[in-house]
């Protein structure tokens, strides 16, 4: 059992020095966390608190979290935040770091959030804001299509005004958690006679209706955490349109810059995910090796300078993240800086996790209780492998590393754009195929 924990946003409130909100956040974690946890954290940190608690458990617990203002500390008050500066929240943030607390429902938080701040209405912000933070309405993305992937402005959904509804109809891939998701952010074409760009609008669509369906596809990982979602006459409220009807590619941008951030991050996002996480796991792996009296640990020098390595890149990779976290807490869509972190965290993690695999041996090529191909193996993958098979998705989800490497050469170093032979032709002239 533990106490209530404090009333943050009565006691905290906007004006909250960085001091101040490293003070509040242990108050609350001494209120809050169950004592097995903050044991855990205390002794051993992230790692420690993730084998002692299940995800089962972190979910029934999640609603005192996101209750306190903490998950989405520089957001106002009245979105679910505690309007904090990005320097009291990140002093939160390192209090908070050692327990191991992810946010739930990160499509909503990294996706959705970005572009009702930057082009929501004020309503809007107010309706679907807190049961975001909350993770009481959990979200996806509809936007990639089997025809319209890197050039996603080719996209074919299209929506057609109804009176105050739109009708919706297409079919959209790669959608993360869309089984469980409530709301799904989407972009549809709403003018075919306008160039790709401009005829693309913007839509929060309830996933609750009998015109969404969501198939599983299974990836190599053995996991169905992607699905292609068919769309069929499914209706949207025109209050539920983002943004002024054709600017929906704008407004985009605010979604694709956090899902950029997003994927940046070291892992593979989500609630305990499986991974083998940063590159002090990789310390822990090489030390597990000395133990068992193998060779290629942490005594070995060679791998002790190529973890050294990464975790030098990772840490750049933090700090140029952060510029773009500082950005979006302020409200601002991201620009090209996300990209940068795109490209290369979406690497750097590929090398991390494959490091990991490897440090396991033999037992990252054959593990027991390996069942039948048609059953669900994740159950007994270790979870270095597991990471390593996701983290192959990195250089494709949220953008290929070869789109984002374009916008870095146009919009960073000022190259000049690859030749349009059809810029400015309506969307319904340009060839297909």
């Amino acid at each position: 059992m533990t106490n209530a924990p404090p009333e943050l946003a009565e006691a905290y409130g906007p004006g909250t020095t960085p001091e101040e909100a490293g003070l509040a956040a242990r108050e609350w974690l001494r209120a809050a966390l169950p004592e097995a946890w903050r044991e855990a954290g205390e002794r051993g940190g992230p790692a420690a608190v993730r084998q002692l608690r299940t995800p089962d458990e972190y979910r029934a617990w999640y609603p005192k979290f996101s209750s306190s203002g903490l998950v989405a500390p520089t957001w106002a008050v009245e979105h679910g935040g505690l309007g904090w500066s990005t320097a009291a929240a990140r002093s939160a943030e390192r209090e908070l770091a050692p327990y191991h607390l992810p946010r739930l429902n990160p499509l909503g938080l990294n996706l959705a959030a970005p572009a009702l701040f930057a082009y929501g209405s004020e309503d809007q912000r107010r309706r679907f804001l807190p049961p975001i933070v909350q993770a009481s309405e959990v979200w996806c993305q509809l936007f990639s299509e089997p025809g319209a992937g890197s050039d996603l402005a080719s996209l074919s959904t299209r929506a057609e005004r109804d009176g105050d509804d739109w009708v919706i109809t297409g079919q959209k891939i790669w959608t993360t958690w869309a089984d469980q998701a409530d709301f799904a952010i989407l972009l549809a074409r709403t003018d075919p006679d306008a160039p790709k760009h401009q005829g693309i609008t913007y839509f929060l669509i309830d996933m609750h209706q009998d015109a969404v369906e969501a198939r599983p596809l299974r990836h190599m990982g053995g996991e169905t955490e992607f699905f292609q979602v068919f769309i069929d006459g499914a209706r949207v409220p025109d209050s539920q349109r983002v943004g002024e009807i054709g600017n929906g590619w704008r407004v985009a941008q605010a979604t694709l810059g956090g899902e950029r951030q997003m994927v940046a991050g070291t892992g593979s996002g989500g609630v305990d995910r499986v991974g083998g996480g940063s590159a002090l796991n990789l310390v822990r792996l090489a030390r597990r090796r000395d133990e068992k009296g193998l060779s290629g640990g942490w005594q070995d020098p060679v791998v002790r300078s190529s973890i050294v390595r990464l975790w030098c890149e990772e840490r750049t990779r933090q700090w140029t993240n952060q510029r773009v976290r500082e950005l979006l807490a302020q409200k601002v869509s991201p620009g090209p800086e996300s990209s940068i972190g795109k490209v290369h965290g979406s690497d750097l993690n590929q090398r991390i996790q494959g490091a990991a695999a490897g440090l396991l041996g033999m037992n990252g090529l054959a593990w027991a209780g390996l069942p039948d191909v048609d059953a669900d193996y994740a159950e007994t993958m270790p979870r270095e492998v597991m990471g390593m098979l996701r983290s192959r998705a990195n250089t494709i989800e949220g953008g290929t590393s070869e789109v984002n490497k374009n916008v870095l050469a146009e919009r960073v170093l000022g190259l000049p754009k690859e030749p349009d032979l059809f810029k400015g032709m309506p969307w319904r002239d340009l060839p297909r195929g």
